[in-house]
């Protein structure tokens, strides 16, 4: 970590608006808190209120300065260009496209998943919907049965019938637990079924294209992969119960699946649950859309009643592996904040988005109209100066006012 935290900062472009600048200048400064803590190889944030772009900066190195990094390592600062691999950020953008394509007619929440991917029956799984499998509430939160073969994550036969092997560990419906490896494979085939059509360009065509998006699709061109900056397992390990319990949850241990996200295979490939990248411009911007009822410059998405009945909460308070055992209010997909405690900071009970693996947010929150992404490249396991992130996003909430209306 650099002590001079001026020299490895970028600045990209800011527009002024009606937050004080002060407050933009304590976000930051909590900011560059938690990168002193020395667990974050690079941050990035960008915050946009009423379509400005009010702070958009980076902190850190892109390349050459992770604690795995040989000493000689060209050292490349990051910039709030630089894109990143968000992980689980990826499920917001999903369930965007999902309800998009609901909206659409290609199908219904309430349509038996084994209407479209018929292999999917086994073991009661033909009682599942989407809208089960959308929630976390299919009952396969784990991959059941022998260990999937990566090389052919991207082949949709293998998958299908991988899926169809899956065996619940509940009645669908009946328990709410994050799906954090079957939840990807899922979506991906019912939506591919469905419509014929394969996630990436139907996320291009519809959305990313049109807006003059980058970044920000699942995975990247293998040309662009040497673009794409590192992550890096930071930290001391998790204690015992909990690594055990966050590799049946995700497939792997950090130590497992950081290094293989760092790949050609994986950046190349299509993981609607946890390949998409980008950074935090294109991320904030993406929750823009969101922010706005559903449509950006022109382009509409979706339309405010689809995102109402989106982010119409669905499943109760109750601790979840997906945010370390703590509570979480959800809608159909989107993860929801809360006024006490939520992935998104203190005091926001009207945002809505994804936080991704670890210490990655992108939200909207249209009762300050504002839309945030939080990027960085550092997993960390255990800390002392863990809470130094959700500080920054509870800093975020306290320094942006609530709007009267939009």
């Amino acid at each position: 970590m650099a002590r001079d935290l001026d020299s490895v900062t970028s600045i990209g472009p800011e527009e002024p608006g009606d937050v004080d600048p002060a407050a933009l200048e304590r976000i930051w400064a909590a900011a560059r808190h938690w990168y002193a803590a020395g667990m974050q190889p690079a941050i990035q944030v960008c915050l946009r209120r009423e379509g400005r772009v009010i702070l958009n900066r980076a902190i850190g190195h892109g390349w050459g300065n992770g604690p795995d990094d040989p000493p000689d390592a060209e050292r490349i600062p990051v910039t709030t260009a630089t894109p990143f691999c968000v992980y689980s950020a990826a499920k917001a953008i999903t369930t965007t496209v999902t309800h998009m394509l609901v909206e659409r007619g290609h199908f219904s929440l309430d349509d038996r998943v084994c209407e479209y991917l018929p292999g999917y029956t086994g073991h009661g799984k033909d009682r599942t919907t989407i809208r089960h499998v959308l929630t976390h509430s299919a009952g396969v939160p784990f991959a059941t049965g022998p260990r999937p073969d990566l090389k052919r994550m991207d082949d949709s036969a293998y998958a299908r019938e991988m899926l169809g092997r899956l065996k619940p560990l509940y009645r669908p419906g009946l328990v709410h637990m994050y799906h954090g490896v079957t939840w990807g494979p899922l979506m991906r085939e019912i939506i591919s079924a469905a419509t014929g059509r394969n996630i990436r360009d139907i996320l291009h065509a519809e959305i990313l294209a049109p807006l003059g998006f980058r970044w920000t699709n699942y995975g990247v061109a293998p040309e662009d992969v040497p673009s794409v900056a590192p992550s890096h397992v930071t930290g001391k390990p998790l204690p015992a119960p909990l690594a055990k319990a966050f590799k049946t949850a995700v497939g792997g241990t950090m130590t497992q699946i950081i290094p293989f996200s760092n790949t050609r295979q994986f950046l190349t490939g299509v993981v609607p649950s946890s390949n998409t990248v980008s950074n935090a411009y294109e991320l904030s911007r993406f929750a823009e859309i969101l922010c706005r009822g559903g449509e950006l410059d022109g382009v509409r998405v979706l339309s405010e009643q689809t995102l109402r009945e989106a982010t119409r909460e669905c499943r109760r308070l109750r601790p979840d592996i997906a945010t370390g055992l703590m509570p979480m209010r959800w809608g159909s997909g989107y993860m929801l904040g809360s006024a006490r405690f939520g992935p998104f900071g203190r005091d926001n009970a009207a945002a809505f988005g994804h936080t991704g693996l670890t210490d990655i947010a992108v939200w909207a929150d249209p009762s300050r109209a504002l839309s945030v992404a939080v990027v960085s490249s550092g997993k960390p396991g255990r800390h002392k100066e863990a809470g130094r992130y959700p500080a920054l996003l509870d800093r975020i909430n306290a320094e942006i006012p609530k709007v009267r209306s939009r």
